[in-house]
C-alpha cells in the first residue's frame, strides 16, 4: 500500500516489465475480448458500457454517461445517436431541465443488454479467475489504490 513516501525502487529500464506498460497490455487485451463478443450482438464496448449504465440508473444525462464509460461527451453524443438509431434507447428532443436530455432504454435495448451482459461477464470471469482467490481482494483494493494515486 502506497503511504504517501517517495519509494527508492527504481523501475525497470525495460519497458515492458514496468507497471504501466503491463496494465496498458491488459486493458488492451480486455477490450479485445469485448469487442469480439459484442460484435456478435451488434455493439460497440463504448454501446454496451452505455446500456449497462442506463439499466442501472435510468434517465442518465450525455454528461454522465460520458464520465461514466471514460469517453468524451462529444464521443457519447455519437453514441447516443448511434442507439437512438437503432431502437435500442429513447431521447426526448427537448426537455424542461435544461440541456440535459435523460436516455432511457428501450424493451429492444434491454433485450440487446441481456444477451451481452452474459458474453461480457464470461470475459470478466475468466480475467477474474486469472488471480488467485487467496489474493483477489487485495489485487482489487491495489487497483483502487493505483486509481487514487493518479487522480490526486
Amino acid at each position: 500500500m502506497h503511504d504517501g513516501t517517495p519509494s527508492s525502487h527504481t523501475p525497470p529500464a525495460d519497458v515492458t516489465q514496468r507497471l504501466g506498460y503491463r496494465l496498458k497490455r491488459t486493458a488492451a487485451a480486455l477490450r479485445g475480448a469485448m469487442d469480439k463478443a459484442l460484435r456478435e450482438h451488434g455493439l460497440t464496448v463504448p454501446q454496451y458500457a452505455c446500456l449497462e449504465l442506463l439499466d442501472q440508473h435510468p434517465g442518465l444525462s450525455n454528461a454522465d454517461l460520458a464520465r461514466g464509460t471514460f469517453v468524451t461527451r462529444q464521443s457519447m453524443n455519437t453514441v447516443l445517436r448511434g442507439l437512438q438509431d437503432t431502437g435500442l434507447i429513447t431521447r426526448p428532443a427537448t426537455t424542461d431541465h435544461g440541456r440535459a436530455l435523460p436516455a432511457h432504454l428501450t424493451e429492444q435495448g434491454h433485450h440487446r443488454l441481456t444477451a451481452a451482459r452474459s458474453a461480457v461477464y464470461a470475459i470478466d470471469q475468466r480475467m477474474t479467475q486469472a488471480v488467485p482467490a487467496r489474493r483477489l481482494a487485495q489485487f482489487l483494493a491495489d487497483l483502487d489504490h493505483m486509481t487514487a494515486a493518479l487522480e490526486e
